[in-house]
């Protein structure tokens, strides 16, 4: 992965922060949804502007097929390669790693979608395109993150 430049790094920093705090305003005049979604959904976005700093360009977000459950957290290009991308986020660094809680039943269902997004591709470029299944993990400590990102964490097997 590629580093962004110190102005893009700057820029991407600060969209990072103005969109934090639009969401503290927003949850103090009404609450929209349960902690742990917002939780779920905070850490999706850090792990998205991590990403964008180590020079990956986010393409989709929490992508979904109307024919299948479910939705790809993120959907980016590192490079040549097509990166399906799924967040766990946790806010305390317990026994369990927060990456094991994609389990077969998960990862069946994220190359099921993967097809799908594939699919959108011209036939002729679709199996050309080098893809990824990636998996990163977010933890939320006391006012800190911490990501530890897993680059072909499975393959389509």
């Amino acid at each position: 992965m590629a580093q962004a430049g110190k102005l893009e790094r700057l820029w991407i920093d600060t969209q990072e922060r103005v969109l934090n705090r639009l969401d503290r305003i927003r949850i103090r005049k009404r609450p929209t949804m349960p902690h742990h979604l917002l939780t779920g959904l905070r850490g999706e976005r850090a792990a998205l502007f991590e990403l964008r700093r180590r020079g990956v360009t986010i393409v989709a977000r929490r992508w979904s097929s109307p024919k299948l459950r479910g939705d790809i957290d993120l959907i980016g290009w590192d490079g040549e390669t097509l990166c399906f991308i799924e967040v766990k986020t946790r806010t305390a660094r317990d026994m369990t790693p927060a990456e094991v809680a994609v389990d077969d039943r998960k990862r069946d269902l994220l190359r099921s979608l993967a097809r799908a997004y594939l699919n959108t591709f011209p036939e002729s470029e679709r199996n050309s395109i080098p893809t990824r299944f990636d998996i990163v993990s977010v933890y939320a400590v006391q006012n800190t993150l911490d990501f530890e990102i897993f680059r072909g964490a499975f393959s389509w097997r």
